[in-house]
């Protein structure tokens, strides 16, 4: 399992082979949902709402609850992803995510938050 996951000397390591699953399902899912607006962290569309932990706290998202509820709903640009996303204008024209896809993408974005965002790379299947 450790040939799936590298995490940079700085990186997040896991206790369990539980939580590098969990980190691997939540890299799979932003590489696919958000990696186009945030790669790295970064925001391509509007640079004072990165994911990096100063901007999450100056915009009042920093915590996992919060991060779930933007991803869902979207806030500003941003569009929501979440299956029961209202108004409609706010959110994705595409896939939506199911509630549980949400809510990992939410702990690994305050993970990747708190630990600078590591590099993450996964092997492609």
């Amino acid at each position: 399992m450790a040939a799936l996951l590298t995490l940079s000397p700085i990186g997040y390591i896991p206790d369990s082979l539980g939580q590098t699953i969990d980190v691997q399902r939540g890299a799979s899912l932003f590489r696919k949902a958000c990696i186009g607006c945030h790669d790295g962290g970064g925001n391509i569309i509007q640079p004072g709402a990165t994911l990096f932990l100063k901007d999450l706290q100056r915009n009042g998202i920093d915590s996992e609850e919060e991060i779930y509820r933007v991803t869902y709903f979207g806030k500003g640009r941003m569009p929501g992803f979440g299956e029961n996303c209202t108004p409609k204008g706010q959110c994705t024209f595409g896939a939506r995510l199911l509630d549980d896809e949400i809510k990992l993408l939410a702990e690994f974005v305050k993970l990747q938050a708190d630990q600078g965002w590591p590099n993450i790379k996964l092997d492609e299947d």
